[in-house]
């Protein structure tokens, strides 16, 4: 029994010394070169464009952190203006010598503070308008730039 066991491994070592010289054809090297090369080839290009993605998104998350402290800073002068007209109201208010004159006072900041009140809407409703038509562009352009090859 040790005879045959020893020439199965002699068999198998042989075998093995037979795969260790063996010679790979020059056509499966160049095949591996050509598929290896055309991984990498791949991968620079998934790279590429996860970074023109990730350039895309920094800049929507860059404008609209911009527009919304534009939006708060607006909000706030909103309020102070608000504010400044209602003290001023009530100094008016109480400079009043009549009641005819109270109601009149009363009458014209009324009045003054629906204009305003039209006014903001107006330039709110413009505002958003351009901010929708911008971030449009702004999409669309960077939409255009993740998924162009050349860029």
């Amino acid at each position: 029994m040790t005879t045959e066991t020893n020439s199965a491994f002699d068999g198998i070592k042989d075998a093995l010394k037979n795969i260790q010289n063996l010679e790979v054809p020059e056509a499966a090297r160049e095949f591996v070169k050509k598929t290896a090369n055309t991984a990498k080839d791949r991968a620079a290009e998934v790279f590429a464009g996860s970074e023109r993605v990730t350039a895309a998104i920094e800049n929507a998350a860059t404008e609209s952190v911009t527009e919304a402290g534009k939006i708060s800073r607006n909000i706030q002068q909103a309020i102070f203006q608000d504010a400044e007209a209602f003290f001023a109201g009530i100094e008016k208010l109480a400079s009043a010598k009549s009641l005819n004159e109270a109601v009149q006072i009363q009458s014209d900041l009324l009045r003054a503070r629906g204009e305003v009140f039209v006014s903001r809407a107006k330039a709110t409703t413009d505002y958003l308008g351009k901010l929708a038509a911008n971030s449009a562009k702004s999409a669309q352009d960077n939409f255009a730039k993740v998924y162009n090859k050349t860029a």
